[in-house]
């Protein structure tokens, strides 16, 4: 899989996630199997670039390289505009969203409302690829509703316009995160087209990744919410596609190891306070499915402090280990 000159290690990719991939969480998924990782949504309105939490979104400090960054608006100028910045700040790959299905990008006509415009869609892609000399890559989804499944024109006009990499989602806008993923729209995209296809939705295991890569032709998947809480899903698939065989899964020490890295570097990226705010959620996925998780998120998710999150963990793991190690 080949993004310009960017060779990736392996066809799997961290799908970008607003509020979950920061530069914390792609480093660790990268560190855990990811060939690559997307940054979270930036937006291309210029008056928003000097706020922290922009700054902070288009933070690529020691990242592993190609470093990609999203970018999402409606104007083609605009778009132009924050592609360029986001280079000059140290971006390799600008994605554009157009498969964003949430109410308050589709409202100003942006993510996946934008499918419905295909002129639009042209003009935007154009004014990207032309504003920069790094490769720009496309996110898209099925269409805007089932009715209306235009993933293989946009598709069309995305190649002819310099679109070097395609992911889609294989759902409409209209479906949200609702039912299953198709994938024979991808299938569909990917005998049409000459650039790679990135397909994503649904892929939470190393056998769904298998199927989907064997169904659609895809060169890469995508992977999302699959990884909340699990960014050592990258390996597992990792390992499968290559040997065929599944690996155990990870015992409760690796994973409050994991976990606690994660969270030193989420302290250290953001501060004390927002740090330990964002870490709430990392701990509620990485303690779902163990035993008495629920119990421990509703005490965890009250405290304020480092100090008092890191020792909740440590004690709520060590009786993990335990209870481990008497099943043994």
């Amino acid at each position: 899989m080949r993004i310009g000159p960017y060779q990736l290690n392996n066809p799997l990719i961290l799908a970008p996630m607003a509020g979950v991939t920061d530069l914390p969480f792609r480093q660790l998924c990268k560190q855990l199997g990811a060939g690559m990782a997307v940054s979270e949504m930036v937006s291309s309105n210029s008056l928003l670039w000097g706020s922290k939490k922009t700054e902070r979104r288009a933070s690529h400090e020691g990242e592993i390289e190609p470093k990609s960054v999203q970018i999402a608006g409606a104007d083609p100028q605009m778009m132009a505009e924050a592609a360029r910045h986001n280079v000059d700040k140290g971006a390799q790959i600008i994605d554009i969203n157009m498969g964003c299905p949430a109410k308050k990008v589709c409202n100003v006509m942006a993510g996946s409302a934008l499918l419905q415009d295909e002129p639009l869609v042209e003009r935007i892609v154009k004014a990207v690829v032309d504003a920069v000399d790094v490769p720009v890559s496309l996110k898209i989804r099925t269409g805007w509703d089932s009715e209306h499944r235009n993933a293989p024109l946009i598709a069309r006009i995305a190649e002819e316009a310099g679109i070097q990499a395609l992911a889609i989602h294989g759902r409409t806008r209209a479906d949200q995160y609702n039912g299953e993923a198709e994938y024979d729209t991808i299938a569909e995209v990917k005998s049409r087209v000459g650039i790679p296809v990135i397909a994503n939705g649904d892929i939470s295991t190393p056998q769904k990744a298998e199927y989907v890569l064997r169904h659609t032709g895809a060169d890469a998947v995508m992977i999302g919410r699959a990884a909340q809480g699990r960014p050592w899903i990258f390996g597992e698939i990792d390992h499968y596609l290559q040997t065929g065989e599944l690996l155990p899964e990870p015992s409760a020490e690796t994973i409050r190891d994991i976990l606690i890295g994660h969270l030193k570097n989420l302290y250290a990226f953001y501060g004390e306070h927002t740090g330990v705010r964002v870490a709430r959620k990392h701990i509620s996925w990485y303690s779902k499915g163990q035993s008495h998780g629920a119990a421990f998120r509703q005490a965890v998710n009250r405290v304020d402090s480092v100090e008092q999150q890191l020792d909740m963990i440590y004690e709520f793991f060590e009786r993990l280990i335990n209870r481990e190690e008497l099943a043994a």
